[in-house]
C-alpha cells in the first residue's frame, strides 16, 4: 500500500476496520428470528398466556417476545427485558435462576434483572406485568 496516496490508504484502513466491526455485529446475532430490538421493552401490551405456566419461585423465558417473567410467590410476577444490555442479544435459557446470553456469556439474575457476569454490567430493564382477564400481560397499559 505504500505506493498509494495517503488519503487512499486512510480510506482502505477505514474500510478494513468497518469490515471487522461488521463481523463483531454478526457474531452477536443469534439463530432466533427475534434479532435485536431498538427498544428492548414492549411499547404495547404483550399477551404471555396463562400465568400458571410460570412456577412459583421460578421464571420463564419468552424469547419471541424478548421477555422473562419471574414468579416470586402465588399471584406475584416480575418481568424484565430478555435482551442483553451488553450487545442486544436475546437470552437463550434460564439455568438455576440465571438468564444466559448466548453471544458473550453475560448472566443475569432472573429475580432482579441484575447483571451477575459480564461483559454486561447494566441490569435488564424491568417491564410492568399484570394478570388481566386470566392472562399474563406485560408492557404498558393499553
Amino acid at each position: 500500500m505504500s505506493g498509494l496516496p495517503a488519503a487512499r490508504r486512510t480510506v482502505l484502513k477505514g474500510a478494513a476496520l468497518a469490515g471487522v466491526g461488521g463481523l463483531g455485529a454478526a457474531a452477536c446475532s443469534t439463530d432466533s428470528k427475534v434479532g435485536h430490538a431498538q427498544t428492548p421493552t414492549p411499547t404495547a401490551p404483550v399477551d404471555l398466556g396463562a400465568p400458571e405456566g410460570i412456577p412459583v419461585g421460578g421464571a420463564k423465558l419468552f424469547r419471541e417476545q424478548r421477555l422473562l417473567v419471574h414468579r416470586p410467590a402465588q399471584g406475584e410476577y416480575r418481568a424484565f427485558s430478555a435482551q442483553c444490555t451488553h450487545a442486544g442479544c436475546v437470552l437463550d435459557k434460564i439455568v438455576e435462576n440465571e438468564g444466559n446470553c448466548p453471544c458473550h456469556g453475560s448472566r443475569f439474575d432472573v429475580t432482579t434483572g441484575k447483571s451477575l457476569k459480564g461483559p454486561a454490567t447494566v441490569p435488564l430493564p424491568e417491564v410492568p406485568v399484570r394478570v388481566e382477564g386470566g392472562k399474563l400481560i406485560a408492557g404498558p397499559e393499553a
